[in-house]
């Protein structure tokens, strides 16, 4: 794979790795839903701008359109408020890391998904390594966080298992340009939680540039861009070297939330952190084949 591309990847992992310190950043005047209604709302209007000035077709009828808006809510709008409903608790670098389960619950979901792939020893093995890293995480959390951070731990959770689903109902729409497919899907996604989080959290009132910044951040760089650069370095690099971002996202977020939001780093983490990166190049495999061959 050629340089530029490595460095593709790198950016974006660094890249998604950032959107939980400006999650906290956010969350200082946001509500967490209003969190995710910000962000997907962004998003959908980057992606739109992207779709239009290229000239794209988009066609599409009604009933696929609730099919996507159903895939908006499962893949964007409710992770992101997840993320968002942890962190008030926990540290932006654990639901970084917490982020890293992702490919292990893909595993699980995959296994018993109609027409998908079944899961083998070493998949399984990283499932494995992957929830042992989750457990060292919560061992700070479960001896002096008390029971909301506890709670905060098993919401995050929530957000890996809802990329694990969505990664299969996805498959049904490979028909779909895939950058129209993500500007529709996040489209789907800030209509489901719109009525939610002004019902719940109210308008939302935004007075700190810090807040609006951290908002087109997230939005338009870390969303609409990179979800268009995503998709236009998986032909160029492949289903499997796409994957990488993941191990170094979590890298970022630890890294990011020490030091520019001053949050404690401690062993657990890195042993967490670490067992998780364990089970992720186990899920891949690529560096066990290798060793096989050699």
């Amino acid at each position: 794979m050629a340089l530029k591309y490595w460095l593709v990847i790198a950016v974006l992992g660094i890249g998604w790795g950032m959107s939980f310190m400006f999650n906290e950043i956010l969350l200082r005047e946001l509500g967490p839903l209003s969190v995710s209604m910000g962000r997907v709302a962004f998003g959908a209007l980057g992606c739109w701008v992207y779709v239009l000035a290229t000239g794209k077709t988009v066609q599409i009828g009604w009933r696929r359109a609730w099919a996507l808006l159903g895939f908006g809510a499962l893949s964007y709008a409710a992770p992101f408020a997840f993320y968002a409903l942890g962190q008030q608790y926990i540290a932006s670098g654990v639901a970084g890391i917490v982020n890293a389960t992702t490919p292990a619950f893909a595993v699980l979901v995959s296994h018993f998904w109609p027409g998908s792939d079944r899961a083998t020893v070493l998949k399984s093995l990283g499932v494995l390594f992957g929830f042992a890293g989750i457990v060292v995480l919560s061992l700070p959390v479960i001896g002096g966080g008390g029971d909301s951070a506890v709670w905060a731990v098993l919401m995050t959770l929530c957000a890996p298992v809802c990329y694990a689903f969505s990664v299969n109902f996805a498959r049904y729409f490979r028909d779909l340009e895939p950058v129209v497919m993500v500007a529709l899907a996040l489209s789907g996604a800030t209509v489901s939680i719109a009525p939610l989080a002004l019902w719940m959290e109210g308008v939302p009132v935004i007075t700190k540039l810090e807040t609006w910044a951290a908002l087109c951040v997230i939005g338009f760089v870390l969303t609409s861009a990179a979800f268009i650069v995503f998709y236009w370095v998986l032909p160029k690099v492949g289903p499997t070297n796409i994957t990488m971002p993941t191990l170094i996202a979590p890298v970022s977020a630890l890294v990011l939330g020490t030091w520019v939001l001053n949050e404690q780093l401690l062993p657990e983490h890195l042993m967490g952190m670490g067992a998780i990166l364990i089970g992720l190049l186990l899920i891949d495999g690529r560096l066990f084949r290798r060793r096989a061959r050699g």
